[in-house]
């Protein structure tokens, strides 16, 4: 143990299994492809989302966070013609309260329903987003490296959609994957308020108008089309026109848009700096949680990487909309009576 522990720097008290580990064995996360990432890139990743819930169930002995309060839709994988992820989606944006049009900052609103949002670490980015319940909280991982404000909020969207519907479903396979899509698109861009506004035709002024209903809805102008296609609203040929220009001027990766900025995570990093402002150091977090500081930084931090300008004013914005956290510390020494806290 005393040679493992110093191989890897890490106390020999990270090995040690708690009565609160058997009690929070997690789900088989949903990852998006099986056969294009390997089973140890899978099992690398699973072991960073379990110790980013031990690091934010350490956090919660001195914060409270917002309860678990994501509400359950199975829907089967024997229902591929069904309007099941669609009611799913509709359900979730009753519950939530989500008004009617864009869905808004989509993280925080993650967040502020109790599912913990990480980034993992840059050298496990060949693996894309990932979801799984730890039982204590869902969880939802981002891939660091996809830096575009629009695909990773449909992103967000489709794990999303796994939390809701598919708590027992087998992951990865083609249907499953296909009605987290069909969740998120119908989260994001809800059919009853958007079809009217899609284009019929890729004609005219169909790009501007396309454009301009991305910055509304946050969404990419793809998965714009690929909704008009859904919808009824552009016919497959008119779609597959409309995605060969897509191609032709190079926006399959990287469509032009006025959002530099990606969502942010705060519920942790918020956790950490009223923590500080406690009194409590962020070493003996890290000595309480029993991780090495690097891996430490990573989960609780708001950006993955420090030295991207476009992260760092990303930073800058998610600090002035953090999720609620509320210190049990301050809440015993001022004797504040029961009930909802503020930010």
């Amino acid at each position: 143990m005393a040679q493992l522990a110093l191989s890897l720097s890490v106390d020999p008290g990270f090995f040690a299994v708690r009565p609160e580990d058997i009690a929070a064995l997690s789900t088989t996360p949903h990852f998006r492809s099986l056969r294009s990432t390997s089973q140890l890139a899978r099992d690398q990743a699973f072991a960073y989302g379990q110790l980013a819930v031990d690091i934010a169930a350490s956090l919660e002995r001195h914060v409270e966070f917002p309860h678990a309060d994501v509400p359950s839709f199975p829907v089967s994988m024997d229902d591929q013609d069904g309007d099941g992820p669609e009611r799913a989606a509709r359900l979730l944006r009753e519950e939530w309260g989500i008004e009617p049009g864009p869905a808004g900052h989509l993280v925080r609103s993650l967040e502020n329903h109790g599912v913990l949002v990480v980034f993992s670490p840059p050298q496990t980015a060949s693996v894309d987003a990932y979801s799984f319940d730890s039982r204590l909280r869902p969880v939802v991982v981002l891939n660091p490296i996809k830096r575009d404000y629009y695909r990773q909020r449909f992103d967000v969207a489709h794990e999303l959609g796994h939390l809701v519907m598919h708590s027992d479903a087998e992951p990865g396979g083609r249907i499953v994957e296909d009605q987290a899509h069909r969740f998120a698109a119908e989260l994001l861009m809800p059919a009853d308020q958007i079809r009217d506004l899609l284009p019929t035709a890729m004609g005219g002024n169909s790009w501007q108008a396309l454009a301009r209903l991305k910055e509304q809805w946050g969404v990419s102008i793809q998965a714009l089309l690929y909704r008009a296609r859904w919808l009824g609203r552009l016919s497959d040929v008119s779609y597959r026109n409309a995605m060969t220009t897509i191609s032709a001027r190079g926006w399959r990766r990287n469509e032009p848009g006025l959002i530099s900025a990606i969502e942010q995570p705060s519920l942790l990093p918020r956790a950490v700096e009223l923590l500080t402002q406690e009194g409590i150091a962020e070493a003996r977090l890290i000595e309480q949680c029993r991780v090495p500081a690097y891996l430490f930084g990573t989960v609780a931090a708001r950006i993955p990487d420090n030295d991207s300008p476009v992260l760092a004013a990303s930073a800058a914005n998610s600090q002035q909309a953090s999720s609620r956290v509320v210190s049990l510390l301050d809440r015993r020494q001022r004797a504040e009576p029961s009930g909802s806290a503020s930010k």
